[in-house]
């Protein structure tokens, strides 16, 4: 919750000094008060006035009550998730030889496209979605479209091999959502990005995620697989080769966009990160005033001083 006017809050700093006044006026009432000597009927008396803490319920509601409208007359805001009118996401997947290694069940390609099927399903279906699927170099490319269904064939035709490409599939990304503006405005746009994160060739992808930020293209980095992953048998032969993935790389592709960095080592982790993406960038926050809200709590609170001072002590406190 964040406040529009909060200098109103300084306001509750009375409250204090309102109590201790009230405190202040008992006593002297005390002071002053005429001593009786009829001991046995003020003991009847004090036995039918009730448990004492009932005598400070309607200050209470009365303190409570100001809290809530000082806090109105700040205008309390919310922020709330709410759809994206205008927005396109680029989907970018890595499919080199290191996407078949088995330490992401049943592989990392498998994983990762079912993954991507996850995201799809998610994000609204306004938002414009566009895929870039690469090992070697970007050698699929959808434009951002709300047909999903194109986005979901090239990642489902992608086949693990060659060497590792990032720099130049987040540039021909960044080209497509560019393309894709109407009026040569950019829309909300951002690119998601899963790979195991180790650049074998091209350009360097952190020169890349800094054209990004300037387009204000932040970048989802997910970084998929295990240190000691394997692949079992490289090509139909010859030995096992080790493909541990790379997510320093990614989280200063991630950090230097404005993005978010992710890091998943098994299929149902891969899962849950898609997921949060596809509901998180199909939405945007927007503040909504709740001041209405503690303002009738505040009328509520006063309502309820009344009540209990005409109850219990025949007065307003």
């Amino acid at each position: 919750m964040s406040l529009a006017n909060p200098l109103w809050l300084l306001g509750l700093l009375a409250l204090p000094l309102a109590l201790l006044v009230q405190l202040a006026q008992r006593r002297r009432a005390r002071r002053y008060a005429v001593r009786f000597t009829g001991v046995s009927n003020l003991k009847l008396a004090a036995a039918a006035a009730g448990p004492s803490w009932r005598r400070h319920l309607p200050t209470a509601f009365v303190l409570a009550a100001l809290a809530l409208l000082v806090t109105a007359l700040a205008k309390p805001e919310r922020t709330v998730a709410v759809p994206v009118g205008r927005a396109s996401v680029m989907m970018v997947t890595d499919h080199s030889l290191s996407m078949e290694a088995n330490d992401v069940q049943p592989d990392r390609l498998t994983a990762a496209q079912a993954a991507a099927h996850s995201f799809l399903s998610r994000i609204p279906r306004r938002v414009k979605v566009g895929a870039v699927a690469f090992s070697d170099t970007p050698d699929t490319v959808q434009a951002p479209s709300e047909d999903h269904s194109a986005a979901r064939r090239v990642i489902d035709s992608q086949q693990a091999g060659g060497a590792t490409d990032t720099g130049d599939a987040l540039a021909v990304a960044i080209q497509a959502l560019e393309n894709s503006a109407n009026g040569g405005k950019l829309p909300p746009s951002s690119i998601v990005l899963l790979s195991d994160g180790r650049t074998t060739t091209g350009r360097d992808p952190v020169g890349v995620a800094r054209q990004a930020a300037k387009l204000h293209i932040p970048i989802y980095t997910v970084s998929l697989g295990t240190q000691d992953a394997l692949i079992p048998n490289p090509g139909g032969f010859g030995p096992p080769v080790p493909v541990p993935p790379d997510p320093a790389l990614l989280r200063d592709i991630a950090r230097t966009s404005g993005g978010r960095a992710f890091t998943a080592e098994d299929d149902s982790q891969l899962s849950s990160i898609y997921k949060a993406l596809g509901s998180q960038l199909g939405t945007k926050g927007k503040k909504r005033e709740i001041t209405a809200v503690f303002a009738l709590g505040g009328i509520a609170m006063l309502l309820a001083a009344a009540a209990a001072s005409g109850r219990i002590a025949g007065r307003l406190p």
